[in-house]
This record gives C-alpha cells, structure tokens and sequence, in this order.
C-alpha cells in the first residue's frame, strides 16, 4: 500500500510542479496536496525528483527552498544557469530562462552550475499599485 501511496504522491507532486507559474515551497506543495501525504513523504518524492533531472530547487531571498519543473534536463546532466526572480511583495519565485548571465571567473576557476536570484517586484505585483 505505501508504494501505491508513494507513487500517488510522485504524480500528484509534479503535476503540480508542471502547472505551477511560479516555484513552488515544501509548505506550498503540502497546502495543494491537501492531505494526500504527510511531510516526510514530500521532501522524499522532492529528493527523487530532482535527482531524476524533473524538478530543480532555488533558494528565495529569504532563504526558504522553492521547486520548479526542469525543462531540459535528465539525470545525466541536470543544469539551471539561468536567473531566478523573487517578488518581494507576493514571494514568488519565477525561472527566467530566457536570459543567461555571461560568467567570467578568474584564471584556474571552473564553474560546474550557478544560481542566480534576483530580488525585485514581478509584473502581477507592478500592475496592482
């Protein structure tokens, strides 16, 4: 019955994912799930998720871990260097994968993955002042 459960969870935890405009946070996706799984549950499909290359994590500004669907990745190579906007006004956090900053690092630094977050006021939150 678990594994039944567990796999419940895994579907209902990305389509949740896949249809979400923004990131989403563990507490977030526990509200939506609305009791289909406890906590532990979660964090556990989350983990395996992103280590399938489904879903990756971004740090909010207020250090609280949001997910969002992956888009191009695999297990193999699993890459997100593009930015990450967080509204300061609705909290949301949105992939802007359209814009990909150029990194120039000093001689004999190697970059394997970055992560940027930019802090500011998203359209929805713009229109509404």
């Amino acid at each position: 019955m678990k594994q039944v459960r567990n796999t419940q969870a895994k579907t209902e935890i990305l389509r949740l994912l896949n249809n979400a405009t923004s990131a989403l946070s563990h507490h977030e996706i526990q509200e939506k799930l609305d009791g289909l799984c406890n906590r532990v549950t979660i964090y556990r499909v989350l983990e395996r998720l992103e280590k399938e290359g489904m879903i990756h994590k971004i740090v909010n500004m207020d250090g609280v871990i949001n997910y969002a669907k992956c888009n191009n990745c695999n297990k193999e190579r699993h890459s997100h260097n593009h930015l990450h906007f967080n509204c300061e006004n609705c909290k949301e956090v949105t992939c802007i994968e359209n814009v990909i900053p150029a990194i120039t690092l000093p001689e004999n630094f190697t970059a394997h993955s970055y992560n940027f977050v930019i802090s500011g006021i998203c359209p929805k939150c713009n229109d509404s002042h």
